[in-house]
């Protein structure tokens, strides 16, 4: 470190700048995401506490399915209620020991996300392709095994990962350009020597292939088999039945994939932090929004679950 770096004042706390847009607009925008919000959460729950409490639905897929909501939680819950509080205020200062922190938990939640979809994406692979073992194979040890497996590799990677980013410097400017503390924004704002700077972009960039990349090859490759095994059956209503069990599944990863591609792996000249931010709005909140619906609206199962639910509820009041 040279004496113009060490006379440096650190920067001890950020001011995330959120949407700049006019205050009635940020008011407008609070409405709305705060509903996205309270539906977020409450049809994510509902999902987590049908799967718990109607026997009709305590199979694999569903508590497959509940984990996936339990991430959606805490994905928006991480980024949303500060997010409200930046379009109230038009700004908001957060200190970095808990940017890195929201950070860790992003990091972590998405993580799962993604692990959580391959996971599923297996059992439908051996659903389809090998439904006389799916019993044996899909036992609730080795659900539980996959799930505690999946949060705990995201964790202990993500907290890897924050130890090492509390490690750069940041000596100004203090404006962060975003609504939650992401990567790219935090690391442009170092002042760190080059060589440390590239050594976090490159965990960045090796964390990606276990969050990602391999998640992403398994998927493709199970649906490969999946497809093959749908070709060959001969009954026509039996091809639709194996694809309606996948379409949903198949929409969610889409949602996540294409949209995570769009913003960090997509070349980054000429495109701009905005168009992030919007980009990225997308899985931090619409994806975490959508997925209960499109889960339940192709879904006879949990319909017919939550009506009956519904139903002995209110015979209990």
């Amino acid at each position: 470190m040279n004496l113009m770096e060490k006379n440096q004042t650190e920067i001890k706390e950020f001011l995330l700048l959120g949407f700049q847009n006019r205050q009635i607009i940020n008011h407008v925008l609070f409405v709305f995401f705060l509903l996205l919000y309270i539906l977020t959460v409450s049809s994510n729950l509902l999902i987590i506490i049908l799967v718990v409490m109607v026997p009709s639905l305590r199979s694999p897929m569903y508590f497959f399915l509940s984990q996936l909501s339990l991430s959606d939680i805490l994905v928006s819950t991480n980024i949303t209620p500060n997010m409200l509080r930046l379009l109230i205020n038009g700004g908001s200062r957060i200190s970095f020991i808990d940017c890195i922190t929201q950070l860790g938990f992003h990091t972590a939640s998405s993580g799962s996300d993604f692990l959580l979809l391959a996971v599923m994406s297996y059992d439908r692979y051996v659903a389809i392709c090998d439904p006389l073992h799916y019993v044996s194979i899909m036992n609730i040890k080795i659900c539980l095994q996959m799930v505690i497996c999946s949060w705990f590799v995201t964790f202990i990677l993500a907290s890897l990962f924050v130890i090492l980013v509390s490690k750069l410097r940041f000596c100004g400017p203090d404006m962060f350009d975003h609504y939650f503390c992401d990567f790219g924004p935090l690391l442009e704002l170092s002042c760190s020597e080059p060589a440390t700077v590239q050594a976090v972009f490159l965990v960045d960039f090796v964390l990606a292939i276990p969050f990602l990349v391999f998640p992403f090859i398994f998927i493709i490759s199970t649906y490969i088999y999946i497809v093959i095994t749908i070709f060959g059956i001969s009954s026509t209503t039996g091809r639709q039945k194996a694809f309606s069990t996948c379409s949903s599944h198949l929409i969610v990863v889409t949602m996540y994939y294409g949209t995570v591609i769009a913003v960090y792996m997509a070349p980054s000249k000429g495109k701009s932090f905005n168009i992030n931010k919007i980009l990225s709005l997308q899985y931090t909140i619409g994806s975490p929004c959508l997925n209960p619906i499109i889960y339940s609206l192709r879904n006879q199962e949990i319909k017919k679950a939550f009506m009956k639910y519904v139903m002995s509820f209110s015979k209990v009041n």
